[in-house]
């Protein structure tokens, strides 16, 4: 089934990217530590706006790979350290793609959901690139200068990679990364293309992440327990 999914969603990305889908796919393998989303999850979800995406961008498929795999790690990173689902945050991104700013609240960034409150946001991050020597020339009528606005007051906010920390250091984010790798190992199992050795290292790695956050813990447990006994 993981492999069903995979070839549909290779597929769509291939249709969407043409020569610069490989970068997509790239993304998607290693989005389980920079996203803690699976291939599959990454894919399903990159698709979902890129023709908007592409579309803003004139086409340059090598760029909207670049400036998807930025708003999905963001959409991550907001998910981990705002606490949001990220299916809501998913539907913020698509309602932005189709210039619907309703749930742009879902996002709690302080930004209300209106077209105006977008048009702050959007000014805010003009100010950030205005201040760092940079032109500051993002517009609500470009998808793709909304998802680099999100991510310059994200960054602002120091939320940017939370998810590639979390993946590292927390027992959640650790056991979501390796949720994510266990499901890309699956897929692998059934793709004669695939390189085992590396879904295998990564799955392993993972493990060893996990096991890294939680022995320390239940150490404390144990000695606690014991303080306890005598």
């Amino acid at each position: 089934a993981a492999y069903s999914d995979y070839e549909q969603l290779v597929g769509g990305v291939e249709t969407l990217f043409k020569d610069s889908a490989p970068i997509v796919e790239n993304y998607a393998n290693n989005a389980y530590k920079t996203a803690g989303l699976s291939a599959n999850e990454y894919m399903e979800t990159v698709t979902s706006f890129s023709a908007s995406l592409l579309q803003s961008l004139n086409g340059d498929t090598e760029k909207a790979a670049k400036v998807a795999d930025t708003a999905i790690t963001d959409m991550s990173d907001n998910a981990n350290k705002m606490g949001t689902s990220m299916e809501s945050i998913q539907n913020a991104y698509q309602g932005f793609a189709k210039q619907n700013y309703t749930m742009l609240d879902n996002l709690k960034l302080g930004y209300g959901g209106t077209k105006s409150e977008m048009e702050r946001l959007i000014a805010d991050a003009n100010k950030v690139k205005k201040a760092n020597g940079e032109m500051a020339n993002l517009s609500i009528d470009s998808f793709a200068d909304i998802t680099e606005a999100i991510h310059i007051v994200q960054t602002e906010m120091d939320i940017t990679g939370t998810t590639a920390i979390e993946a590292s250091t927390t027992i959640q984010g650790s056991i979501g990364s390796m949720k994510s790798a266990w499901t890309n190992l699956l897929t692998g199992m059934a793709d004669e293309n695939s390189n085992f050795d590396t879904l295998m290292e990564n799955f392993i790695d993972s493990v060893g992440t996990v096991l890294e956050n939680i022995l320390p813990k239940v150490k404390l447990v144990i000695t606690s327990n014991n303080r306890y006994d005598k």
